[in-house]
Order: structure tokens, then sequence, then C-alpha cells
């Protein structure tokens, strides 16, 4: 089953360079989860034929426009093509007064429900809670209200061993228990499979974290620690590390830093400084601390592995 992220976006502030700005959709199993939606994120999804009616949710990090002012164009859009699934969108306070208000002056009535979440951006908190995954907020220091989200798959059921399946016929409620754990027995309650014997390990649950606009913290550590992929900002190279604290944002190196300590699987840098055309010092100046990174550019899509 499908775990992958598509970058739609990788600019801060301003869109320079064939960069826009930031939004990801990240596809589990048959639903997609928009993050963060920047200015001319319908159209991004449109260039990389991600399926707007396939998005269940959006997760907004934070108020600054480079991260949520395309949000009003999509709802909107989705209306016009004529939506009619809910549509559930989490993000700080202040953003379901921005959304209704510009909804109430354009005389905007959607076509769907959509419900409004706020998060809370000073503790980890689930907010999401699907049949398939689960998502925990990851509070960031920036210079507003900020947070990453943390996407994880639940724990997956045990699976049948199919060399024994070439063997043995099971019922449907003996396949049921297997796959829960539980050995079979019969009438007598004697053990006529024992589970370990039949079943192999479930597969790994896959995750994801997304970092936004924040200065390096290490005590994100325990939070992050051995998730798969981690996009973590980058907005500045060590040259301008003093510029990336007064702005309360963070370096390649220290992004980094941050994935070898956490030891995760895999490193996305993204969020660069328009002062940057040319992103490969970005990937020199982190690899040297951690060596499995690449860069979060448009178009990029990034396959979690079981």
């Amino acid at each position: 089953m499908s775990f992958s992220l598509k970058i739609l976006g990788s600019s801060s502030a301003i869109p320079a360079f064939g960069r826009n700005h930031t939004s990801q959709a990240l596809r589990v199993y048959n639903n997609i989860y928009l993050i963060d939606c920047g200015e001319g994120t319908q159209l991004q999804l449109r260039k990389y034929k991600v399926n707007q009616n396939k998005i269940t949710a959006i997760f907004i990090s934070h108020l600054h426009g480079d991260h949520f002012l395309g949000l009003f164009a999509l709802i909107s859009t989705m209306s016009l093509l004529g939506r009619s699934t809910p549509l559930s969108i989490y993000g700080p306070k202040g953003l379901s007064e921005i959304i209704t208000v510009q909804l109430k002056y354009s005389q905007t009535i959607l076509s769907y429900p959509v419900s409004f979440y706020e998060t809370d951006p000073n503790n980890p908190t689930i907010i999401y809670d699907h049949q398939n995954i689960t998502v925990t907020t990851i509070p960031l220091e920036h210079r507003i209200d900020c947070t990453g989200f943390l996407f994880r798959e639940k724990t997956k059921p045990r699976r049948i061993n199919p060399d024994i399946l070439s063997e043995t016929t099971f019922s449907s409620s003996q396949l049921k228990a297997l796959k829960h754990g539980e050995d079979i027995l019969d009438e007598t309650g004697n053990i006529i499979y024992k589970n370990e014997a039949v079943t192999l390990p479930p597969r790994k649950c896959r995750s994801y974290a997304f970092c936004s606009d924040t200065r390096y913290m290490e005590s994100l550590v325990p939070q992050l620690k051995d998730v798969d992929l981690l996009y973590h900002e980058a907005t500045f190279l060590n040259k301008h590390a003093e510029r990336a604290a007064k702005t309360y944002h963070s370096t390649a190196e220290q992004a980094a830093e941050l994935a070898k300590k956490s030891q995760v699987g895999k490193l996305l840098l993204g969020h660069f400084s328009t002062r940057y055309q040319d992103l490969s010092p970005f990937i020199d100046e982190s690899k040297h601390l951690f060596d499995n990174v690449e860069l979060a550019i448009e178009g990029s899509e990034f396959e979690v592995a079981h």
C-alpha cells in the first residue's frame, strides 16, 4: 500500500527560481493529506496530477502567508468542481476565522462541509486518528505559533505465512484470529496452530515528520526518533546562521544535526531562501553530518517502503 510524499513547493517567503510556496501531498493508501497550502498550491496540484477530490484533510503549520494563502483558493475551486465529500482542516487559532471571513464577503457557498480543528502550539497532541494512521502535532519554535506534523501508521496485523497457506485451509474466523496474534484452538481449548508457527511479523509501520519553520530544537529528538522520513526546513546556509537564528529559522547543517541525533531514515531539506539560486551547497553542508539527505524540490516524490 502506498505511503509517498509529493513536493509541491519548496521556497520560503517569495516564489523564485521555479520554486513555489510550501506545500506537500502525502498519500497514505487511498487518502491524500495536504500539508501547508502556500499561494499557487492548486496550480501545483494540477501540474503534478494530484487528485484534489482525494484530499481527505489539510494540515496548516502556521499563519505566515507562504504557508496558507492558497487555502481559500483551493477550497473554492474544490466547490466549483462539485466536491461533495467533507473536508477537515487542522491549523492554528485564527485560521477558521480568516477563511470564514473570505467566504462571507465573497458570498461563496461551498458544495461540501468543511470542519476546522484548532492545533495546540505548545504540546504534542494526536489531532487525527484514522483507521490506518495517526497525526500528532510537533511544537516548533518560530516567530508566531507553529506546529509540525508527525504521520505514523498504526500497528498492522500479522501476516499468514504463504508457505503454510499452500498446505492448509483456514476459515475466515481463524484467519482473523491469526492476524490478531491469537492461536487456533480446538473445541476443548487445545492449540491446533500456534500463531508464531503459521504467521509472519507485521510489516513495519511507516512514518513521516514535517518540521515547518523553526529554529534548531534538540528537544524534538525523542519525538522524531527513528522516523522513516523527516522534512526539516533549511532556509539558510551556514554563512547566514546568524540571520537564521534572528528570524527563527534553521540552516541545512542544523537540520542534518537533528536528523543524525534522531536517527531518522532520510532527511529532506526545503523552504529555501531566495538568496540562493544554486541549492547544491545545502547538500554539501548537511552530508558531512547526515549522508541520506535530499532536496525537497517541486515534483519530487519520495516513497517510504515497508
